[in-house]
């Protein structure tokens, strides 16, 4: 029962943690971003100015943009801070605008997705891609020149 409680997965395990969550993470921003865009700009820009957005058609781009361009480079883990911060203002904007209002529960609406999406573009805001990564790739090619 010792084992149950000591694993070692850490210490084995550890660096495939952020990929893991990056992969997940960034493949939902990046399938929402491309459903956006394949839907035509217009829906988009509609759905944004029903929501009382000023300059819906500017913001639709760059939300297609953060969504599709963040969610993969997300997955790839290149600039992963970065992207993790633009999709983390993405869902704090949705969670407001829209999700909150409908309660927790994702069948009404609510933000029970939302949250999960903003606390995952958090958490790899600060805890970075992981080694498994570009940007691991490039850190570890810096520190040997």
């Amino acid at each position: 029962m010792n084992w149950l409680m000591n694993c070692d997965c850490t210490s084995k395990w550890g660096g495939f943690a952020p990929m893991v969550l990056r992969i997940a993470t960034g493949l939902i921003f990046a399938m929402h971003g491309y459903q956006k865009l394949s839907g035509g700009l217009e829906g988009t820009t509609g759905f944004l100015a029903s929501l009382g957005f000023p300059m819906a058609s500017v913001l639709a781009v760059i939300l297609i943009a953060v969504e599709l361009l963040g969610g993969i480079a997300l997955i790839l883990g290149l600039f992963t801070h970065w992207a993790a911060k633009l999709t983390a203002v993405v869902a704090l904007v949705a969670l407001f605008t829209v999700h909150v209002s409908k309660g927790f529960f994702l069948a009404t609406g609510g933000y029970e997705f939302i949250i999960l999406l903003l606390a995952a573009s958090i958490s790899l805001m600060i805890t970075g891609a992981g080694s498994y990564s570009l940007d691991g790739m490039m850190r570890k090619n810096s520190s040997h020149q």
